[in-house]
């Protein structure tokens, strides 16, 4: 369970929770917003702890097919208990959806299709629509992927056909590919949907732009005419969505139905713009944003699993003459773990860096300035690719820390694997978002070389990187945002020139584009990591927090900051600037932070404060007891109801009975 278990727990928690040498509950309130956002987390968790339809103990021994049936069930239970405790903040769906490890239906419908309305709709459309909606008396999904594309919008082949006799849009597929493909609760659940298509007016395309189309009848659910809808087959996760297909067949949709906050077709059939047509896709922005602090939580998760386990499990001796100690007291665990715990605070920063540019690009669209919605969609889509890659490759590797045991379902690693990994591929596949990136940098890149003023982060581009690294001998923040920024810069300006030397060659910009993509990939994750590692040092060092736990803090940002130079050292120091004798000083600091943080790594993963209900793992629970409970897991599984399986009468008996003819 948690806190209350103490009396219980292995002593060898006990210990390594007496040693540490800060207050966890800091880190809790900093994780969580502070103290009035976390007695409102705690409020939420405790009220679905008391409710049985929450309970999540079998979870790992249900059918896709009964995963899917709970889902709903618990959608729907949830939103009794919006209703019945009064649960009415935006925040309140993301507690939900935390504590029921996203295993909950249409979650879509507020995080997409409810905001949609609401960013893109006219005052008269959301007036119409939002009701509806917020009072669950239709069900709504976000339908942008197709069958045959995904994150290239332009490429999107659902048209949206304006008929100017009938006032009236003729929403079509018209061909195999252009079915819409992966929209969550689209399947079986909801009843209405934003739809992204091709906007033709007059002969004319203008683009991808967004709709509201009905999907099913209200009163008994049937697909309406024209529209041919199902669940696209059981997937590696996410058992609990009904991800669909649909097919158009010319619908026939009410020409209020375009969402026209920023973009109108009049009733004449002349199309406007007003703004930044960019806007259309804040939605996706906006998710992004969510899934950067998503990959902070998810692999927070596997971590206080694996460094729970680690300090419980022995394996083996350091010394001949001493006992036989904990695989977290071994440096190679150390390594494989405590980058993680480094990346989960560094993501947390960065996505709070990143939330508040949101909020201030909100504020200035509402003026009608569109001039930080550059910058921010290339924040968001370089932080959702690097954020969910490493945080997915961390939990990898917590899952095989964890040895054999952590192949087990029970162990709870794997299905964080497996339904996290594929973030890496929704709301963007991460190398287009990626090079969605360095398509701002080239762009920052080309105005500075033609003596333009440059701002934001990646005004770096407009300089010329230096020679030499020259660190202060602690190492400070300032040292390190140097070195980062020169590999910022030296793989921009490179990917840059090969860009400008393949076009000079006679080659198409799109053409030089392609044979630039390894270049420009690389260029836009050092620009990203920059911005990471940036917002790491400046968010620890603005945390009003105590000595120590800053402290704990400071020793995750350098080891964070030292970790990529490790991994990624050949392009810290290809063009000399950091010489060999600097990069074994880094790698001996790099050593020095695991025995720092070594005391510290169970109570860190307390301080994520998950209870063992929420977390669902054997070999995380609070108490240590790791053995016991694995043993207890054990006896639930359904083979185990009988001393001879069903099996034995079926296939065995004949065999040992020489009757194996007879099968």
């Amino acid at each position: 369970m948690s806190d209350s278990m103490t009396a219980r727990e292995n002593p060898r928690l006990t210990q390594e929770r007496r040693g540490a040498s800060f207050d966890k509950h800091e880190l809790t309130l900093l994780l969580n917003g502070g103290p009035q956002e976390l007695q409102r987390i705690k409020y939420i968790q405790s009220i679905v702890l008391s409710d049985p339809h929450f309970d999540q103990s079998y979870r790992f021994t249900l059918s896709p097919a009964e995963t899917f049936d709970q889902s709903v069930k618990r959608a729907v239970r949830w939103v009794a208990v919006k209703e019945k405790y009064n649960l009415t903040q935006p925040r309140d769906d993301m507690i939900i959806l935390r504590c029921m490890n996203n295993n909950i239906g249409f979650a879509i419908h507020t995080l997409m299709f409810i905001p949609s309305i609401e960013r893109l709709g006219t005052e008269e459309q959301k007036a119409k629509w939002l009701p509806l909606a917020r009072q669950y008396k239709i069900l709504g999904t976000y339908a942008q992927t197709e069958l045959g594309h995904g994150t290239y919008l332009s490429g999107l082949e659902t048209t949206a056909t304006y008929d100017e006799m009938t006032q009236e849009f003729v929403l079509n597929s018209p061909t195999q590919t252009a079915m819409k493909w992966w929209p969550g609760a689209l399947g079986k659940t909801c009843t209405h949907c934003i739809i992204l298509a091709q906007l033709i007016v007059r002969g004319k395309r203008h683009g991808v732009h967004a709709f509201i189309l009905q999907l099913r009848s209200l009163e008994t659910h049937q697909p309406l005419p024209g529209r041919t809808i199902g669940d696209i087959g059981l997937k590696s996760s996410y058992a609990a969505i009904d991800n669909g297909f649909l097919i158009l067949e010319q619908v026939r949709i009410p020409r209020e139905n375009m969402l026209m906050k920023y973009a109108k077709v009049s009733q004449d059939g002349v199309f406007s713009i007003v703004g930044n047509p960019k806007v259309t896709y804040g939605s996706m922005v906006l998710v992004r944003t969510a899934i950067v602090r998503a990959a902070s939580y998810e692999l927070s998760k596997s971590l206080t699993i694996a460094v729970r386990y680690s300090a419980v499990r022995t394996q083996g001796k350091i010394e001949d003459s001493g006992p036989e100690v904990p695989i977290l007291d071994f440096q190679t665990q150390q390594q494989k773990l405590f980058p993680g715990l480094a990346a989960v605070f560094a993501i947390y920063f960065a996505g709070q860096h990143l939330r508040r540019l949101y909020e201030e690009n909100e504020e200035s669209l509402l003026k009608g300035d569109f001039s930080i919605l550059p910058e921010l969609h290339a924040l968001c889509s370089g932080l959702k690719a690097l954020a969910t890659r490493e945080s997915v490759l961390h939990m990898e590797t917590c899952r095989f820390a964890c040895g054999g045991h952590g192949v087990m379902l029970q162990s709870g690693l794997p299905e964080l694997y497996d339904c996290f990994s594929a973030s890496c591929i929704y709301e963007g596949e991460n190398t287009v978002l990626l090079l969605q990136v360095a398509g701002y940098l080239m762009k920052i890149l080309s105005r500075a070389q033609m003596g333009a003023d440059v701002s934001g982060v990646g005004a770096y581009l407009a300089n010329q990187p230096e020679d030499q690294w020259r660190p202060h001998d602690s190492l400070d923040g300032e040292s390190i945002f140097a070195a980062y920024k020169h590999r910022a810069q030296r793989l921009g300006q490179k990917a840059g020139e090969r860009l400008a030397g393949l076009m000079a060659q006679g080659m198409t910009q799109k053409r030089a584009w392609n044979e630039s993509g390894i270049d420009l990939v690389k260029a836009a994750r050092a620009h990203t990591q920059y911005f990471i590692v940036q917002s790491f040092y400046h968010g620890v060092e603005e945390t009003q927090v105590s000595p120590a736990t800053k402290k704990v803090l400071e020793a995750l940002c350098r080891l964070y900051a030292l970790y990529h130079v490790e991994e990624n050292a050949g392009e810290f120091v290809v063009d000399g600037f950091i010489s060999s004798d600097q990069l074994d000083w880094l790698h001996r600091l790099y050593l020095e932070t695991f025995p720092v943080i070594r005391p510290e790594a169970v109570t860190l993963v307390d301080s994520f404060d998950i209870c063992d209900e929420f977390l669902q793992s054997t070999l995380g629970c609070y108490d240590g007891n790791v053995y016991e409970r694995m043993y207890e897991y054990a006896k639930t599984d359904p083979r185990n109801k009988t001393e001879v399986h069903e099996t034995y009468y079926k296939y065995l008996r004949p065999l040992l009975k020489g009757l194996i003819a007879k099968l």
